[in-house]
C-alpha cells in the first residue's frame, strides 16, 4: 500500500532555505530502504581485465607499452588493487610487455598487485615464474582451464586428465613462491559434481583463490547466488581459507548487474574491463560497477576522480569509440535539449544549489566525476534553453536573437550544433537584430 503524503514534511521542506537542505530532504532513496549497514559482510576488492581478457576483442587494438604503462598508473589511482598485466605465454611480445609492467610497479612503488592468465599448462605457467623471478615481485597465477559438459564434450577432456593437469600447474606455480587463483572457465554451466572435483584439487595443491566465471554471459541474478553459496559451503567443508573471485560477461546484458549481485552473494574479489571491452559484446564493464558502488556509498575510501581519464586513456589506447549514451563517459551521458528537463535544471541553478542542479535530472551526479550538465537548444527545446545556451557563453539573450534561434530549431530534425547557433547569431547581428519576439520560459 502506498503510503499517504506527508503534507506537513512537504511544507516543511519548501520553508527550508538553500542552506538548510541536506541529501535527504530532496531524495527519497529506495536503494537504501530497509537496509542497515554495508551490502557487504566482508572485504571487497576489484581486479581488471582490461590489458589481459578485455583486449581479446576482436575490434579494439593491442595498446602500445606508453599506453598500457599510463593505464597502469590510472588504475592503480582510483583504487584498483589487482590488475592482470598479461599472458607471457601468447609469446615474446607479451613476455616483454607483462616484464615492463610489473618492473613499473616495484619501481613506482604502485599500490596494485600484478597478475597473469595461464592455461593449467606448464608451457604458460613457466615464464610467469620467470618474469617474476627477473623483476623480483610476486605475480598471482591465474590458471585457467574449461569446466563446463559442453567444454568437455567438444575437447574431448577427461576428468582424470583435467584433474592431473591443474594440480600439475598450480603445484608447479606454488613451489616457486606464486599465488595461485584456480579459474574454471564456464563455471556457471559446470555440473556441480565436476567443480567438487575440481576445486578440491584444487585445494589440495594449494590454489589461494577460487574464480568463477560466466565466461559466455549465461548467468542470471538467481543462478549467480546459487553456484556462489555451493562454492561457499564447498570451502566452508574443506576447512581451508580460499577467496572466491567473480568474472562476468555481458551477452545478456546483466554484466554489471551481475557482478555486484555476485558480490552480495559472497564473492569478495570482482574482474571486469574498463568501458566493458573483450570478446563478442564484452566483459562487465569495471568502471560502471565502481560507479554504482560509489553511489551506494560502499567505496567511501576510493577516490574515482580519475575514473572518467581512465576510461577515455582506455578508449584511446584501444581505439574504442564510446557510445554516445554510455553512462558517466558518453558525449550525451549529461546532456539534455529537452525544454521541460532543461527548466528544472534552470530553476535548480537559480536557487543557488549545485547539488539540486547535477540531481534534478540525473542518477549520477556529474559534478562528483568530473563533469557538469549540459543544456542543447533542439526541436524539443523552450525558450529557456536559447537563454541559458546563450549566458553560457557570456551573450546577452536578447529576446528577438532567443527567438531567431528558437525558430531555427524547431525546424530541424536535430540538435543545432555550435556552429550552427553562432551562424544564427552571426545573421542576426549583420541583419541589424530584428525587433520583437516573446520570451517565456517553462
Amino acid at each position: 500500500m502506498t503510503p499517504p503524503a506527508d503534507n506537513a514534511s512537504s511544507e516543511a521542506l519548501l520553508g527550508k532555505s538553500v542552506d538548510e537542505l541536506n541529501e535527504n530532504d530532496i531524495i527519497y532513496d529506495w536503494n537504501s530502504v530497509g537496509r542497515t549497514g554495508s551490502l557487504f559482510k566482508h572485504a571487497i576488492s576489484f581486479f581488471d581485465e582490461t590489458l589481459r581478457d578485455g583486449i581479446q576483442c576482436p575490434s579494439v587494438v593491442d595498446p602500445k607499452i606508453g599506453d598500457k604503462l599510463a593505464l597502469l598508473h590510472l588504475m592503480a589511482e582510483v583504487g584498483i588493487e589487482h590488475v592482470d598485466i598479461g599472458l607471457p605465454g601468447a609469446g615474446r611480445r607479451a613476455v616483454e610487455d607483462v616484464t615492463e609492467l610489473a618492473r613499473e610497479i616495484r619501481d613506482a612503488k604502485l599500490n596494485v598487485k600484478p597478475a597473469c592468465a595461464a592455461r593449467t599448462h606448464l608451457n604458460d605457467i613457466r615464464p610467469i615464474v620467470e618474469v617474476s623471478q627477473k623483476i623480483g615481485t610476486p605475480i598471482e597465477v591465474m590458471a585457467f582451464i574449461g569446466s563446463s559438459p559442453i567444454r568437455l564434450y567438444a575437447e574431448n577432456w577427461q576428468l582424470s586428465t583435467m584433474l592431473e593437469r591443474s594440480a600439475e600447474a598450480i603445484s608447479f606455480a606454488v613451489k616457486n613462491g606464486l599465488p595461485v587463483t584456480y579459474v574454471t572457465e564456464d563455471t556457471t554451466r559446470s555440473r556441480p559434481e565436476v567443480l567438487s572435483a575440481l576445486f578440491a584439487n584444487a585445494i589440495e595443491h594449494g590454489a589461494s583463490r577460487l574464480c568463477l566465471c560466466d565466461t559466455v554471459g549465461h548467468a542470471t541474478p538467481d543462478g549467480i547466488k546459487k553456484l556462489i553459496g555451493f562454492t561457499k559451503d564447498f570451502i566452508a567443508k574443506s576447512g581451508v581459507k580460499v577467496g572466491i573471485d567473480w568474472h562476468g560477461h555481458n551477452d545478456r546484458g546483466l554484466g554489471v548487474t551481475n557482478t555486484i549481485i555476485a558480490l552480495e552473494a559472497g564473492a569478495d574479489r570482482a574482474h571486469g574491463t574498463i568501458l566493458g571491452v573483450g570478446e563478442r559484446v564484452g566483459n562487465a564493464s569495471l568502471d560502471q560497477v565502481l560507479l554504482n558502488l560509489k553511489l551506494l556509498g560502499e567505496l567511501p575510501n576510493k577516490d574515482l576522480s580519475k575514473l572518467l581519464l581512465l576510461c577515455r586513456v582506455t578508449a584511446k589506447a584501444c581505439h574504442v569509440q564510446i557510445p554516445y549514451n554510455y553512462p558517466l563517459v558518453g558525449s550525451d551521458a549529461f546532456r539534455t535539449a529537452t525544454g521541460v528537463h532543461a527548466a528544472a535544471i534552470i530553476k535548480a541553478e537559480k536557487k543557488g544549489h549545485s547539488f539540486l542542479a547535477d540531481r534534478i535530472y540525473s542518477g549520477v551526479p556529474a559534478g562528483m566525476f568530473g563533469r557538469e550538465q549540459e543544456i542543447e537548444v533542439g526541436h524539443m527545446s523552450g525558450e529557456s534553453n536559447v537563454i541559458y545556451w546563450l549566458r553560457k557563453r557570456h551573450i546577452e539573450p536578447e529576446p528577438a536573437l532567443v527567438q531567431a534561434i528558437f525558430q531555427v530549431a524547431k525546424s530541424r530534425d536535430h540538435i543545432l550544433t555550435e556552429d550552427e547557433i553562432q551562424a544564427i547569431i552571426k545573421e542576426f547581428r549583420e541583419g541589424g537584430g530584428a525587433r520583437g519576439g516573446s520570451q517565456s520560459q517553462e
